[in-house]
Parts: structure tokens; sequence; C-alpha cells
């Protein structure tokens, strides 16, 4: 009887060649179905003219950034102080400025994502203090922690984008903890990430670390790294931010800008004066 010729061999060169054991591809979404609006125009023109007059008679505070005040002065904004009040329509013209998508581009360029449009990027939580598994329970985030994170963000074909602080890694000094964050966000994942914020200086090792796993060229014309920063509430901003934004955007790279409200904490009880 002749001898049966085994393909086990075979098929896992095959299989190896295919890349499977690798991360799923994980591609954006773009939106199919028709956004959503619970307001009426009357409610959505109150809203704005309530905006307009945050900012052009209440005025927001740029605290401990002198540097800030002048780009703000520079665009004809009036300071007074640390308070920046500015024209309405001024504003909503820088508005106009920022595109209204960008390409983020990944290690693996097979896992770009286009921000803006209408597109969504999935990402995992930002800067929780805690983790949890059934083996060791409820404790603070460490090292090691953040490491298992970023690679089941990574296998997760459903999160298209590695963010940063999945978990906060309490036991590595605040003065280097950004590197080895960043470190492993590189080396264990291919997905597009964050960089850090908390200190100019450790924005701008997040700037240098990025270059180094791109190159000046590809930076140079393209966005291949992210900050995010917080306004302060209320109506105060302050230098960490403004740095952290003069850092990025200096370099041609995206920053995330968003308010951090608790209501009736650091805002308004109501919700239409916190989205205000």
């Amino acid at each position: 009887m002749a001898r049966r010729k085994s393909t086990t061999g075979a098929r896992a060169r095959q299989g190896n060649a295919a890349g499977i054991g690798a991360a799923p591809p994980s591609p954006y979404l773009q939106r199919r179905l028709a956004f959503f609006d619970p307001l009426d125009d009357a409610t959505l023109a109150q809203l704005e003219a309530q905006v307009d007059w945050l900012m052009q008679d209440i005025g927001i505070a740029f605290r401990d950034d002198p540097k800030a005040l002048e780009v703000w002065r520079k665009a004809g904004a009036r300071i007074d102080g640390d308070r920046v009040r500015m024209e309405a329509a001024q504003v909503r013209a820088l508005c106009k400025t920022a595109p209204r998508q960008f390409t983020q581009i990944a290690r693996n360029r097979t896992r770009d994502v286009v921000i803006g449009g209408g597109n969504q990027v999935f990402a995992p939580i930002y800067g929780a203090p805690f983790v949890r598994d059934l083996q060791q329970g409820r404790r603070y985030g460490d090292l090691d922690s953040l490491e298992k994170l970023i690679k089941l963000t990574y296998m997760l074909p459903n999160l298209h984008h590695g963010g940063l602080v999945i978990c906060e890694p309490c036991d590595v000094p605040v003065s280097k903890r950004h590197l080895d964050m960043l470190y492993l966000h590189m080396t264990c994942s291919d997905k597009p990430h964050l960089g850090a914020i908390t200190e100019q200086s450790r924005a701008q090792d997040s700037v240098d670390m990025a270059e180094i796993i791109f190159g000046r060229e590809v930076m140079d014309q393209n966005c291949v790294i992210m900050g995010n920063v917080n306004t302060n509430s209320p109506l105060l901003v302050d230098k960490v931010v403004t740095q952290a934004i003069e850092t990025y955007c200096s370099r041609g790279q995206g920053i995330v800008v968003v308010p951090f409200i608790l209501s009736g904490a650091m805002g308004p009880v109501s919700t239409a004066a916190s989205v205000t």
C-alpha cells in the first residue's frame, strides 16, 4: 500500500506565509446611517448664541503661557490679563482652516485610520488608574498589565487605534513613564496610537520617538502621532495643554482637543449648558 504523503508541513508554511497568528485586519468604519440630530433649528440657534456670548463677552483664561497669549493676540483676539475674548465670526473663520478629515498613518500601513468626515475610529479607554482580572482582582495598573492590554488591543479587529494610557502603569516613575508606554505601543502593536501630553518635554519625547519610527521625510508629510488634551472647566486652558498643542502642531502632527466636563461638578448641571 502506497504511503500517504503528509501535507501538514506544507499547510503550516502556507499559514505562516498568510500571516496566520497575526492580528486580523482592523479597518476603520465608514458611516452608512444618517446622523440623528435631537435638536431643532431654534434650539441649535439658542445654543450657538450662548457659545458666541461666552467667546465674545466672557472669554477663556489661558494660564501661565505668554506664548499662547501672543498667538491669540496675533490672530486678532482681545487680551485682558490671561483672559482671551474673540469675535465669534473670527473664531469660526479660524475653525474653517482645519481639514474636514485627515489620515493618521500606522507602522503597518494597512492599519491607517482616517479621522473625521463620516469615519468612525474606535480606541480603548484612556487613563484608567486600576485594572482587574480573575486571578489578581482589582489593583493599581502596572507596566505588565499595560503590555497585556496593548497586545489585546492589537488582536481585536474592532479596535482600530491603540490610544495610549489604556491603564496607568503606576509602578514606573512619572518622569519616565511616558517612555515605557510609548515603547510598548511601538513594539507590541502596529496600530496607530497617541503620544504623551502631561509636560512639554514628554510631548517632545513622543514626537521624537515617532520620528525615529517613521523617519523625518514621512513625518514631514503625514500625521503619524497625535496628542489628546482637555480644556479645564470652568473656561480655563493651562500651559500643559497649550505647550502640548505647540509641540505636536509645530511638527505637523494631530491634536485632539476636547472639554473634560463633569456636569454638576466642574460644569453646569444641565446638559444644554454643558454642551455649550
